[in-house]
């Protein structure tokens, strides 16, 4: 069987590695890679969009990457039981016409045992911002690791 570190049950510190390497993921724009961490038949809402499995989860991926253009990410755990975690998180992004914006949103995650997630689901708002309110300047891809936290970035 193939598993995806970390596993449930999750401890405080498990889960905080869990909301690191989703936010690595999803920062690599790679929505192949990125659909990995799910399970075959994973479930989404996220807004007002809905996947049954991973082959639709991944075309999602790639429809919201080549319309949010920029993406830079940061997750923060919230809250955690033994298979759950709840995650907050902002992102900013433009469009092709070179507005910007700053997403901010809530997502409840469902593992199951070899760690791939089964359920996710996500409230997301947009705030459109100029260019020269935008907090989130490290190169695209993994947010280094000195970089502000949403917490410490009052966000």
């Amino acid at each position: 069987m193939n598993t995806r570190p970390p596993l449930p049950p999750f401890t405080r510190e498990s889960a905080i590695e869990k909301v690191r390497l989703a936010e690595d993921g999803w920062n690599s724009r790679d929505p192949a890679k990125v659909a990995l961490a799910y399970t075959l038949d994973t479930q989404w809402r996220n807004r007002a969009e809905f996947a049954t499995n991973r082959e639709e989860a991944q075309a999602f991926l790639e429809r919201k990457w080549k319309r949010e253009l920029e993406y830079r990410l940061i997750k923060e755990l919230w809250a955690f039981t033994d298979n759950r975690i709840a995650v907050r998180y902002a992102y900013e992004w433009h469009d092709d016409s070179g507005n910007w914006f700053r997403s901010y949103g809530n997502e409840n995650w469902e593992f199951e045992p070899d760690g791939l997630m089964k359920r996710r689901f996500a409230c997301v708002n947009d705030m459109p911002i100029k260019e020269s309110e935008r907090l989130f300047h490290w190169p695209l891809g993994r947010r280094p690791d000195d970089h502000p936290s949403l917490s410490d970035l009052g966000l």
